[in-house]
């Protein structure tokens, strides 16, 4: 018998492991779900309003965590035309898909960049779970997004996309990783960024370019090359660089590192085999949070690290298809926008 390879793995294995009953859904999959290196999450049914964000520890379901009294606020019906979702409340919601892993893969979980570029900050949270959006090996059980709009108020229905998931077999294998800077030089009088506007409407998450960008975002202009961000503003900008991920590899932009500036860059960290391999080229588009403080951006000044790991097998379909939104992209709002 083949030994299995190590790796990030391929929408191939993924449906493979849905034939095997290793994922499950209470729904059909959708045509797109399987992505060539991730599979996305779709929300279930019902929406708990909750006092505060908690990790269940090694001893708790969340099923227990919110039956203690407080921890449920209140309780949503998404099946009857959806419900909004508020900005400053943390919301936890089934998913319709539950695992039950091999004992040598393990899953970490990412918003998706649509999620991501709209301010909505979402956590995958498993029973008995030590960390966020991490599912050990061998997991076998329910998964849950924690869902906290920053921005944006969002309307949501059962079946609606924010997360996706990534497994991998083994450890994460032949990494490498590369420093992505900022775009502040931007042709032809176009803006370098969006910033999102205060006490704006709502997003309704089913309507694609159904949202004027003028309603929700204010375009930036540098001076002298540069952009003072103010604390806690929401910002899109767009890499420097031109990013690619070849075939054999999948990449995860990961959080801002701490010597590189006080603002976290990049809630939306995927990017699958494929991305940017057309002609030209695709930017990372970063979604850009100042913590404390004001904060300067220079063009061409690091703002984030991608890093890159071996596939355990190519994609059967490589990203930039008929359904991938931001191939070829340059600084791009989310696909909800016209």
């Amino acid at each position: 018998m083949a030994v299995a390879s190590m790796g990030v793995l391929s929408d191939l294995e993924l449906k493979d492991l849905f034939g095997e009953g290793r994922i499950a859904s209470s729904n059909a999959l959708d045509a797109d779900q399987i992505q060539p290196a991730s599979l996305d999450l779709r929300l279930g049914e019902t929406a708990y309003r909750v006092r505060a964000s908690f990790l269940t520890g090694a001893h708790r379901s969340v099923e227990a965590v919110l039956r203690e009294p407080g921890m449920e606020l209140h309780r949503m019906d998404l099946s009857q035309g959806g419900a909004v979702l508020e900005t400053g409340c943390v919301y936890l919601v089934p998913l319709m898909e539950t695992v039950d892993l091999p004992e040598d893969v393990s899953g970490r979980a990412n918003p998706k960049s649509s999620t991501g570029r709209i301010d909505v900050f979402t956590r995958l949270v498993t029973d008995y779970g030590k960390a966020f959006d991490d599912i050990p090996a061998g997991y076998r059980g329910p998964l849950w997004l924690e869902i906290s709009p920053r921005t944006f108020s969002i309307l949501v229905r059962p079946g609606d996309r924010l997360a996706q998931l990534r497994l991998r077999r083994g450890k994460p294998q032949n990494t490498s990783e590369i420093i992505v800077s900022i775009d502040m030089d931007m042709p032809d009088g176009q803006p370098v960024g969006w910033r999102a506007k205060h006490h704006a409407g709502l997003i309704d998450l089913k309507k694609i370019a159904g949202h004027e960008v003028a309603d929700f975002w204010e375009p930036l202009f540098p001076h002298k090359g540069r952009l003072v961000l103010n604390p806690e503003d929401f910002y899109i900008l767009a890499s420097r660089e031109a990013v690619e991920v070849p075939l054999q590899q999948a990449a995860e932009m990961a959080p801002i590192a701490p010597e590189l500036g006080e603002f976290r860059a990049h809630y939306a960290g995927f990017f699958d085999p494929g991305f940017g391999t057309n002609a030209g080229g695709s930017r990372a588009v970063l979604e850009v949070r100042s913590r404390d403080v004001p904060f300067i951006l220079e063009h061409g000044q690091p703002v984030a690290k991608l890093i890159y790991e071996d596939m355990s097998a190519p994609p059967s379909a490589p990203y930039g298809g008929k359904t991938s939104n931001y191939q070829g992209q340059g600084l791009k709002l989310s696909k909800h926008f016209a």
